[in-house]
């Protein structure tokens, strides 16, 4: 069996190949779809390609895993919170200075946003106040940072296993419930389980939570088994055929790769990609949009404009991640090597 170290590098890799796809598919048939390429697109390729907007669901449940992983290593809730600020905030808020500014320069007009509300998307709450994404990538990261808030609320506030998974087992009730009277929902409840619950993602994190304790060799009893099983399920009601069996084979290929039997992952090219992931993410999209409308604008062929979004996209992730993300990330390293050393708080059966 493989080491522990090789199989998250694995889920690494994952990352950035989700993240690839998510470029793909931005760039070509919902670009396409948006604007118009000035090319024809294959119907077999364009297909392909639309499973790449469900490498969003894959890093929800990588981020399941990862959370509560994390969350049984740091000392207190304080911490948490400014570990995950430091690791999404400088980043992101370079994304939003750099995605303002060329958008206004090189478009497109649609996707431009006033002063005030690019500065109010540096707090993640501006989906919540009614105001548009600078990117609209953006949208995975207010559920992020929102699945963050309550599931540390619940792990530093009942503590057992035992206690949060009751809670998680309600969740997941109104997430069946919420997508079958999706449409008749009144609107306090509607804001309530759309936006706040994230009734259509909140299972995929519930699910890597649960892979993470069975991938710490924490022996499940048949109620996280069952309670697995209703997570993973929700999917296939949650999205519309073939993209639903899609998502249930991104559960495959995940469990395959922390069970150590997918190591060739864990491969320099792919590592490099997951390690640009979360930079490329929030640079790409609106960006890119510009950059290939430009092109056009100048008489290059629609393939010249994507392959320059492309370029674009990584020299600026690239940029982020080695200028930003870890200098950001060594400060914070060396801060809590610095403090007293105290005992993090685990999360018993």
């Amino acid at each position: 069996m493989t080491s522990p170290q090789p199989r998250l590098q694995s889920l690494d890799a994952l990352r950035g190949l989700a993240a690839l796809g998510v470029v793909l598919f931005h760039y070509i048939p919902y670009y396409d779809k948006l604007y118009g390429h000035h090319f024809a697109l294959a119907d077999s390729a364009t297909g392909l390609l639309e499973f790449g907007r469900y490498g969003v669901h894959l890093f929800f449940i990588i981020s399941g895993f990862v959370i509560l992983m994390t969350l049984e290593r740091t000392r207190h809730a304080g911490w948490f919170a400014l570990a995950r600020g430091v690791r999404l905030l400088p980043a992101l808020w370079t994304g939003i200075l750099l995605t303002f500014l060329m958008v206004h320069i090189l478009g497109p007009a649609d996707r431009a946003v006033s002063l005030p509300q690019a500065i109010l998307n540096t707090t993640l709450l501006h989906e919540y106040l009614g105001q548009p994404h600078v990117d609209g990538a953006y949208w995975s990261l207010v559920v992020e940072v929102t699945f963050y808030a309550w599931i540390a609320l619940l792990f530093f506030g009942l503590g057992e296993w035992r206690r949060i998974r009751w809670v998680i087992t309600g969740w997941l009730m109104l997430s069946y419930a919420g997508l079958i009277w999706w449409s008749e929902l009144s609107a306090p409840i509607d804001f309530w389980l759309k936006d706040l619950m994230f009734i259509k993602y909140a299972p995929l994190f519930f699910s890597g939570m649960i892979l993470y304790r069975q991938y710490r060799q924490l022996q499940p009893d048949r109620f996280d088994q069952c309670l697995l099983v209703l997570a993973i399920a929700h999917c296939l009601i949650a999205y519309k055929a073939p993209f639903n069996v899609f998502v249930l084979g991104c559960y495959g290929v995940f469990w395959l790769a922390v069970s150590g039997r997918l190591p060739w992952l864990a491969n320099r090219p792919l590592l490099w990609l997951g390690s640009l992931s979360y930079s490329l993410y929030l640079v790409h999209q609106n960006i890119g949009y510009g950059i290939i409308g430009w092109a056009y604008a100048y008489g290059l062929l629609g393939p010249v404009g994507i392959l320059l979004a492309l370029g674009t996209a990584f020299a600026l992730a690239t940029l982020i991640h080695y200028r930003i993300e870890q200098p950001c990330l060594a400060w914070f390293r060396n801060r809590r090597a610095q403090r007293p050393s105290v005992a993090p708080q685990s999360c018993p059966g």
